[in-house]
């Protein structure tokens, strides 16, 4: 029996997660953390019964209490209770927590030798190199849940890192794939959340209408498979089917393809190396038909030249990046800013705050600080 922490079990991921696990024998849950949804909590403690549970402040461990009287288990609070919920016992940690704050817990996974099932790719793109040197140290191991890197990550199982030519990361364009720029400035939130084919949480979907969360995991795939950004590339293909590709010094390229659902490499980062059956819906291509592939429009979606020339720039700017951005979705989000302000604040906020190489995760979270608070300066003036 394998023992398993899910951190964001009330999110998109961690439900997803769950259902995975209902049909797998032999997992345990032993760490659950979630933020307010205590509701939603509650009803997973009930089913597994973990033996630490996270909530995010002293009102919601209140609240779980109250709805759970008579369960026997320890109730950890804030950042602080993520950290003790991945430093618990366990053979993997599901990170799933949205944004930087999955930093701390994704280091405390790798530095104790345990797997990271990584479906929170602001860690790495924040604190890579940090992340990635506690792993080796401490001989953890880390397998992407993101479908794309899923994809790249069973794409490689079929050559040696040197015969490698180049990553093809897929995108779908999100919703305003098609859209004229001037069309872009009257977008709305509803819009933005209207994600042609994927079912996810709403900063990542904000994430993709932008491109950003591409830029983003172009920065990711970089640390997870040691590839040199001049041979990770990203192509526009609208349905969803090719996850992502691997092109190899002979000309032949390998791709990973399925259905547009998350429970696939959900299951494959618990699972690996080994493939249990599954009862999600198959790929059918003759229904598909036809698939499609374009190049992407970096005048339309500039978050997706601003990651690119961040990961390539190095040092703390993924770090500054990412933290512009997480302030700038949540503003647009709040209505407080329109759409084509996200990639303006961001853009703004890499010119101020200075590009040094990090040398500890202190470094990392002053950074990222920093540039939340020039962002929200630049929030403020609309």
């Amino acid at each position: 029996m394998k023992r398993i922490a899910i951190l964001g079990s009330t999110g998109t991921i961690g439900v997803q997660a769950l259902e995975v696990l209902s049909h797998l024998d032999t997992y345990e849950v032993v760490a659950l953390a979630a933020g307010r949804n205590v509701e939603r909590l509650a009803e997973q403690v009930r089913r597994y019964r973990p033996q630490v549970v996270g909530v995010a402040d002293e009102a919601a461990r209140r609240a779980l209490r109250e709805l759970l009287p008579g369960e026997r288990m320890d109730i950890v609070v804030g950042d602080e209770g993520l950290v003790a919920c991945a430093a618990y016992p366990s053979d993997i940690v599901l990170n799933a927590v949205v944004g930087a704050r999955g930093i701390l817990p994704a280091l405390a996974t790798v530095g104790r030798g345990a797997r990271l099932a990584l479906a929170n790719k602001e860690c790495l793109v924040a604190a890579g190199d940090l992340i990635l040197r506690a792993m080796r140290d401490a001989g953890g191991e880390m397998v992407p849940v993101d479908s794309e890197h899923c994809a790249l990550h069973q794409c490689l199982r079929s050559g040696q890192p040197e015969e490698v030519l180049r990553l093809v990361l897929t995108a779908s364009g999100g919703p305003f794939r098609s859209w004229p720029k001037d069309r872009m400035a009257e977008v709305t939130v509803r819009d933005a959340l209207r994600h042609p084919n994927w079912n996810m949480g709403q900063k990542i979907t904000i994430d993709s209408a932008t491109m950003m969360n591409k830029g983003l995991e172009v920065i990711e795939a970089h640390h997870l498979f040691g590839v040199p950004y001049d041979k990770i590339a990203v192509l526009v293909h609208p349905e969803s089917i090719v996850h992502s590709m691997a092109e190899f010094v002979d000309g032949s390229m390998v791709a990973q393809l399925a259905t547009a659902d998350m429970r696939l490499p959900i299951q494959y980062a618990i699972t690996y190396p080994e493939r249990s059956p599954a009862p999600w819906p198959r790929l059918n291509l003759a229904s598909v038909g036809a698939l499609h592939f374009e190049e992407p429009d970096f005048d339309r979606f500039p978050c997706l030249r601003l990651a690119m020339e961040a990961g390539r720039a190095g040092g703390l700017a993924p770090c500054v990046l990412n933290a512009a951005n997480e302030v700038a979705v949540e503003a647009f989000l709040r209505e407080q800013i329109p759409f084509l302000r996200i990639p303006e604040v961001v853009e703004a906020v890499l010119e101020r705050v200075p590009n040094e190489v990090p040398q500890s995760v202190e470094d990392v979270l002053r950074a990222d600080g920093q540039a939340r608070r020039l962002a929200e300066l630049y929030v403020a003036k609309g």
